[in-house]
């Protein structure tokens, strides 16, 4: 019986292995917007159950684009998850943000045009409010978490600086997180574009899931693990993924010690809106929403239907 809050976990394989996770488990769960990634793994970490999404599926055998989101979330709302954390690997688009640091992201710009990330549709109209599209309280757990394990208090009039290397990693609170379709990485212009924009950081997978979590009224945060500098810097190769692999494995452990380190505050973070974000989202007219899209729509928002 859960007794705790129920957290979900959006990431690789590698997170399942928090110190202190008992009870672990899977779970194969359907939803009626087709399978998740994999079957979910769910623990107890003291009072906080945790669910475990392999976003890529085991093997990391789906590419960003072909990773069925809308699945991924609705299984997580299904088993109760009101809080997800999502732990990502991205490129940087700025000097100070190093190989190394991590980027606690506020905000996106979808560039994304091959998968569906809304739950919405097909009878039923619905528009949520996403100008602060990550919950600021989850947020700044997290952030607070990586400063007690070690990481120096980044700066953003410091991400403009050149000679940066070696020092202490550094946590960085807000970013603006770019997200591109994939799977190929960013072409030299590309990379520029997105730098001239004032962007932050790169990746292929957090806005969608920041979407739907959103319209699923659940807390969502990301961690942003920064592995290379894309392909803009003069100075650096361009991105690969065999250079990513290697940053991300030692950036792993540190998220697992952010996220087994927040576990204990979950129950006590400040009141936020995310668990009402739909209350006024739906436009359509009770009467003409069909029975199929309600029975679709009874996990995410029986209450309002």
């Amino acid at each position: 019986m859960i007794v705790g809050p129920v957290v979900g976990i959006l990431g690789g394989s590698g997170l399942y292995d928090l110190e202190g996770l008992s009870g672990m488990r899977e779970q194969t769960v359907s939803t009626p917007f087709g399978a998740p990634s994999a079957p979910l793994i769910s623990g107890r970490v003291g009072e906080v159950e945790l669910v475990f999404v392999p976003r890529h599926g085991r093997g990391h055998r789906l590419s960003p684009s072909e990773i069925n989101y809308r699945a991924n979330v609705h299984a997580l709302k299904q088993l109760g998850a009101e809080k997800v954390i999502s732990v990502s690997a991205v490129g940087s688009l700025r000097e100070g943000l190093t190989p190394g640091d991590l980027v606690v992201v506020d905000q996106f710009i979808d560039k994304t045009y091959r998968r569906e990330s809304t739950f919405f549709g097909d009878g039923v109209v619905g528009h949520v409010a996403y100008a602060d599209p990550v919950c600021g309280a989850l947020a700044g757990a997290l952030h607070a978490q990586a400063l007690a394990h070690g990481f120096e208090a980044g700066h953003a009039e410091e991400r403009g600086r050149s000679g940066t290397r070696g020092r202490t990693r550094r946590a960085h609170q807000g970013g603006t997180y770019v997200c591109m379709e994939g799977p190929q990485f960013s072409t030299r212009a590309e990379s520029l574009l997105h730098r001239s924009w004032g962007a932050d950081v790169i990746g292929m997978t957090a806005a969608t899931e920041a979407k739907l979590c959103r319209e699923a009224e659940v807390c969502y945060a990301s961690l942003a693990l920064v592995t290379d500098y894309d392909c803009w810097h003069p100075e650096e190769e361009a991105v690969s993924a065999s250079s990513i692999v290697e940053v991300l494995l030692a950036n792993v452990s540190h998220a697992k010690d952010i996220v087994r380190g927040v576990l204990p505050q979950l129950a006590s973070l400040p009141e936020c809106g995310c668990g009402s974000a739909a209350a006024q989202a739906i436009m359509t007219s009770p009467e003409a929403i069909p029975a199929a899209a309600r029975e679709r729509l009874k996990v995410l928002y029986g209450r309002y239907l």
